[in-house]
């Protein structure tokens, strides 16, 4: 297996003054984003391409990557949304039967910056020792502009990220034999949601994220979906009354990930930014109804606070069992039910794909 480290020099400059040299790979030039990571082994494909991942730089912690190549069928979005790459060693000739061409040229045609060749072990400790922190991408001489880098850096934040992902008009997607009809609501959805509801027999009609209860109304869909999504969710408080309304239609509701986070403003509850955030495809999480332990894939900065659920109208129904944090909540006047983690994760863990089922059995009901 060969391994590509010939380019030439590019800079990791983080928002403290640290400086970790490597070799670029992909696009050239500068670029600033929120320097994350995430432990995923395989998926990076899919990582690339997850609307959730909008205005971040993205650490992979798995040290090889790029060996199985890149292919057509595994994006998760029509675009990548990271704003930079990192990676420890990545690799120019894929072996796969699937692969259609190498990371770099994804990366290059995609206009993402990557840098490879630094310690991202170091970096990854880093990050959960002071948390997530702005950082910038440049394949300049980042000590002659060190300075005007770090007032960037250290003033750049993650805005309207919802907005800018969502699709800007209606699309709808027929099942082979539909038995029901799906809303889903795109907060920066991933394309196996979609596909997860299409092979359940589900016509999905894909809408906007400021979607009004109105316009909903007039669909009369089966069901709803919230779906995953970038950003501070605080921040989205037309959605936020959006979903409050939507939620008195009626329609059974399942939310994923920002979904989770959005449906739970919208009833009162609040949100917090985590240290460092769950991202990766090993997070444990437990069902606290069947005191069941799963292991899930997760994309997220933000969580629910446990304490600021209502109890007179949701409850908590899953916790991370690593930290404790809100991991679904449940609804008691609504039938509509909520998770943090990713049930359709394409690239594995499948075990919480049952979810799906009990939102199906939701629309039966109904």
């Amino acid at each position: 297996m060969a391994l590509f480290n010939k380019s030439e020099k590019a800079y990791l400059l983080l928002a403290d003054g640290t400086v970790l040299e490597g070799r670029s790979f992909g696009a050239k030039g500068t670029v600033i984003g929120e320097v994350v990571f995430t432990t995923g082994m395989t998926a990076y494909q899919e990582t690339l391409t997850d609307p959730s991942y909008y205005g971040q730089i993205v650490t992979q912690t798995f040290p090889l990557i790029g060996n199985y190549g890149v292919n057509d069928e595994d994006h998760e979005s029509t675009k990548s949304y990271v704003s930079g790459y990192i990676v420890r060693e990545w690799c120019n000739t894929p072996s796969n039967f699937r692969s259609q061409g190498d990371i770099n040229d994804f990366l290059v045609k995609q206009n993402i910056i990557g840098i490879h060749s630094i310690d991202t072990r170091s970096l990854t400790r880093k990050i959960r020792e002071y948390g997530v922190m702005n950082g910038a991408i440049t394949t300049e001489d980042v000590y002659a502009k060190k300075d005007e880098l770090l007032e960037k850096i250290n003033s750049y934040s993650i805005i309207n990220a919802v907005n800018t992902v969502t699709i800007p008009s209606k699309m709808e997607y027929k099942a082979e034999n539909p038995k029901y009809t799906v809303v889903l609501i795109d907060l920066g959805y991933k394309r196996n949601i979609r596909q997860e509801l299409l092979k359940r027999g589900c016509n999905v009609i894909v809408v906007p994220d400021r979607t009004t209860a109105e316009e909903i109304k007039e669909i009369n869909p089966d069901g709803i979906m919230l779906s995953n999504g970038p950003g501070d969710p605080a921040e989205n408080v037309e959605v936020i009354n959006n979903i409050s309304e939507i939620s008195k239609l009626g329609i059974p509701i399942f939310g994923i990930c920002m979904g989770h986070q959005l449906m739970a403003l919208a009833h009162g509850a609040r949100t917090e930014k985590l240290k460092y955030g769950h991202r990766g495809a090993n997070q444990p999480v437990i069902d606290l109804k069947i005191d069941k332990t799963f292991v899930t894939s997760q994309n997220h900065g933000y969580a629910v606070v446990n304490d600021s659920v209502n109890t007179d109208i949701a409850e908590v129904s899953h916790i991370n069992a690593n930290d404790k944090t809100c991991e679904g909540v449940r609804y008691k006047n609504i039938r509509a039910f909520t998770v943090q983690f990713h049930p359709e994760a394409h690239g594995g863990p499948l075990d919480t794909a049952y979810l799906f089922d009990e939102f199906i059995k939701l629309m039966e009901e109904k």
